[in-house]
């Protein structure tokens, strides 16, 4: 999303170009302060807090949060002798977090033989994001991954004809649907319930997460496996649409105006997984002080 995924400046699949005389290098790395509090929380403590958090943009990767080690609490973490060897970046030693009872393996790590380019990240640890109890910025929760500064939706109302069909079953028929634009993605279709037929989705297995619009959940449409999601209760810069249901046009057909979506290359979803069991009303848990 943003600047290094998807269809961004810095991805591998950028959906424009940068207007030079000569090629750029195949990869570009971007790093650059958050300029936002953020925090980090492990075992029922707070593990790390700062403002001085640096936001690494790398192509096809969610932007990662290096925190510097001065803002993490001491004996947090722990070398282990595991190592890798980063394409840019060079070495990487890990670590084992540990606050109280709570230990996790491989769950930090540190640039270690950085290239001079890139000493904006000397002296700062990220912490992966799955083996944490949750992220904040400020007092709200981030979920799902860091949120990248760049990342824009912008929703618009439109009155054109989208149709949704398996075979020549209609599973959706609206003029009145929701246009989100996303950065980075193709637009994406929300149908209003009341234009969809209830009895074509089946609720899928496993949810999503959002740092922009909140938990998504899936489902399959006769053999079409997670063709479709829904955000029951979006975040509130997008509340529109909650309870809308959109199409993956690469799994099922839907027409607009008579003519069918087809997804470019690279306009497919990423995703980082299946989230593990979280819910709204722990996303929304206010935070210990």
């Amino acid at each position: 999303m943003g600047l290094s995924w998807q269809q961004g400046p810095l991805a591998p699949g950028a959906v424009g170009r940068f207007l030079t005389p000569g090629p750029l290098p195949e990869r570009m790395l971007f790093a650059e302060p958050l300029r936002r509090r953020m925090r980090v929380r492990f075992g029922d403590t707070w593990i790390a807090d700062s403002e001085d958090v640096v936001l690494l943009h790398e192509p096809s990767r969610y932007p990662v949060a290096y925190f510097p080690l001065s803002d993490i609490v001491a004996d947090v973490l722990v070398p282990s002798p595991h190592t890798t060897e980063h394409h840019d970046l060079g070495p990487a030693s890990w670590y084992t977090v540990v606050s109280g009872a709570q230990s996790k393996q491989r769950a930090a790590w540190q640039h270690t033989g950085l290239p001079d380019h890139a000493d904006i990240l000397k002296e700062l640890v990220a912490f992966a994001w799955r083996a944490m109890d949750a992220f904040y910025e400020e007092d709200e929760r981030i979920v799902g991954h860091a949120a990248d500064s760049y990342h824009r939706i912008d929703i618009r109302q439109t009155s054109r004809h989208l149709s949704v069909r398996i075979g020549e079953r209609v599973v959706a028929d609206s003029t009145r649907p929701l246009v989100l634009y996303e950065s980075g993605f193709a637009p994406r279709w929300y149908v209003p319930r009341a234009d969809v037929d209830p009895s074509a989705l089946t609720p899928a297995q496993g949810q999503t997460f959002c740092p922009y619009k909140g938990l998504a959940g899936y489902y399959d449409i006769a053999e079409a496996h997670r063709a479709a999601w829904s955000y029951e209760d979006a975040w509130t810069e997008v509340r529109r649409i909650s309870g809308h249901v959109s199409f993956e046009p690469d799994k099922i057909e839907v027409y607009l105006d008579g003519k069918r979506l087809r997804l470019e290359p690279g306009q497919n979803v990423i995703s980082h997984g299946v989230d593990r069991n979280l819910t709204l009303d722990e996303t929304r848990l206010p935070s210990t002080p």
